[in-house]
């Protein structure tokens, strides 16, 4: 299964809130290189950052799911 990158953060709480939002609407997240991001008294410190995937025959929807609201879109 190949996965594919839907979200980077350089926070791991940023990570786990999306991977939980897309748990939630049944995708299958993944969080891969946990460890690749540091912070010290507030600067971050980073290395490609956290990445949050999904399978690639998600990868699109998960996109659209995760993507900000568009601006002519109808006030929900």
């Amino acid at each position: 299964m190949k996965l594919v990158t839907v979200f980077t953060a350089f926070n791991p709480a940023e990570a786990d809130l999306v991977r939980s939002r897309l748990d939630a609407a049944d995708f299958h997240p993944v969080i891969t290189h946990g460890l690749s991001a540091l912070s010290i008294d507030g600067y971050a410190l980073a290395a490609g950052g956290i990445l949050v995937q999904v399978p690639e025959d998600e990868a699109g929807d998960a996109r659209e799911f995760l993507a900000p609201p568009s601006a002519d879109a109808p006030p929900a």
